[in-house]
Parts: C-alpha cells; sequence; structure tokens
C-alpha cells in the first residue's frame, strides 16, 4: 500500500476527529453538533480505510467500524431527527 495514502488517511482521520470533539465539546447548538458528527464520520470512514489497509492497524479499524455507528447516530439525532433534545 501506498505509504502517502496511509499517511493522509491517518492524519486526516486524527485532526478530523480531533476538531469535531471540540465542536461537541463547546455545545453551539444543535445544528453545529449535527455537523460535527458528520466530521466525526468522515473521520471514521479514514480511519477504518487507515486500519484496514495498514498491516498493523487493524484494530483501530475496527474500532472506528463501532465508532461510525455510533457516529451515525450522532447525525440522525442531531440533523435528521426533529425530536427535542433533553438538555
Amino acid at each position: 500500500m501506498d505509504q502517502t495514502l496511509l499517511t493522509v488517511l491517518q492524519c486526516y482521520g486524527a485532526v478530523a476527529a480531533t476538531i469535531a470533539a471540540l465542536v461537541v465539546s463547546l455545545n453551539l447548538g444543535r445544528r453545529i453538533t449535527g455537523w460535527a458528527f458528520v466530521l466525526f464520520v468522515t473521520s471514521s470512514i479514514a480511519l477504518i480505510g487507515w486500519g484496514f489497509l495498514d498491516r498493523d492497524s487493524e484494530g483501530i479499524g475496527w474500532q472506528n467500524v463501532a465508532l461510525l455507528a455510533i457516529n451515525a447516530v450522532g447525525v440522525w439525532r442531531y440533523l435528521i431527527s426533529d425530536h427535542e433534545v433533553k438538555s
């Protein structure tokens, strides 16, 4: 596997997850938090790719399969569903 691609996936996944976590922690409102979860989803996808394409990173891949499902729930809850979010 091309090492440059692996590095891009790894770095993007890490930076995107960090930014998304910061945005969620700032509690800037439902819509912005929802978009942070979209960023988490892209991070998980990148880290799944890196995890399964790099021989020594399969654990990160599996962890992000689970995180992808969790982040998809966040997207649904904050961007798609119209139910009231409890404070």
